[in-house]
């Protein structure tokens, strides 16, 4: 004899938007860089699913116009794959969301404040307010900076981290001009040291990096001619191209040390000796410089 099969009723509307986000939340952790996630996408929340537009909501202006520029086109893949067709993407500012913003690093959580036990109360009436802690001076001012319109055209999340051994023990080594033109160099690279993406190799031109760092080009040719910034710090190669007026100059190439070395009195110091030779053998001992 045969079975009976029991037809299952079909899903038509398919998941809810909690489910599609939690999917699509899911699928993007593996391909976002993690304090990107967190940052920017874990804090987004789902509204509604209707007519193949999908809204989700961000706690500020400010946060909803960076995911839609830099997240948009992946999110709205995700969740195309989840409803299994074209899904419209409505990022949307909702003033219930509370802003959070996640450092790059992973930080020891905050322990919640203690709250005293409260006596038995001995006749009826109302029971007293509890006492919470009020956010730290930081928090505030990391939701104060995201919320801000301001922010928008600064971009806060885009730092060019300086360290204290930098300015305290190499500025007054180097001087104020060269240490200037380093970071400059480093602000036009890019360096993450969570996941070691590295993009420190530079094509530009000496007029161009003198303008970035403010500085004319003569100082900047000075400064890339000290030893202390060639052995520790940058290195570049002339490019040059012929000409119906002979050999010409076509600009730099730059290759740009993202992280901090020892000092030679540390390294003598410390008895810790640093590479010197951290470039690469392309931009070894004997190239052009002017």
């Amino acid at each position: 004899m045969d079975s009976a099969v029991q037809a299952r009723p079909l899903n038509l509307q398919g998941p809810s938007p909690e489910e599609a986000w939690r999917t699509g939340l899911g699928q993007l952790q593996g391909q976002v860089e993690r304090a990107a996630y967190r940052t920017w996408l874990e804090p987004l929340r789902p509204l509604a699913y209707a007519d193949g537009t999908y809204t989700l909501a961000a706690a500020s202006t400010y946060a909803r116009d960076l995911a839609q520029s830099r997240f948009g086109a992946t999110i709205t893949r995700q969740l195309a794959g989840v409803y299994g067709g074209k899904v419209k993407l409505d990022l949307v500012v909702h003033n219930g969301i509370s802003p959070t913003v996640e450092t790059p690093f992973d930080a020891p959580a905050e322990a919640p404040a203690e709250t005293p036990a409260e006596p038995p109360e001995a006749t009826p009436g109302p029971r007293p307010a509890r006492k919470t802690a009020p956010p730290s001076p930081r928090k505030l001012a990391l939701a104060r900076a995201d919320a801000d319109r301001r922010a928008a055209v600064i971009q806060p999340e885009r730092a060019l981290v300086v360290t204290h051994y930098f300015m305290s023990q190499w500025t007054p080594l180097l001087g104020h001009s060269a240490a200037h033109l380093i970071m400059t160099a480093r602000a036009m690279c890019y360096w993450n040291p969570l996941n070691g993406e590295l993009r420190n190799v530079i094509d530009t031109e000496m007029a161009e990096l003198a303008a970035r760092a403010a500085m004319s080009v003569r100082t900047v040719k000075d400064i890339l001619a000290n030893q202390l910034v060639q052995r520790y710090f940058l290195r570049y190669r002339v490019r040059r191209m012929m000409t119906s007026n002979g050999v010409r100059t076509a600009g730099i190439t730059l290759l740009v040390r993202m992280d901090d070395p020892l000092t030679p009195t540390d390294q003598a110091a410390h008895e810790i000796s640093e590479n010197e030779h951290w470039y690469t053998p392309d931009f070894g001992p004997g190239e052009d410089s002017d």
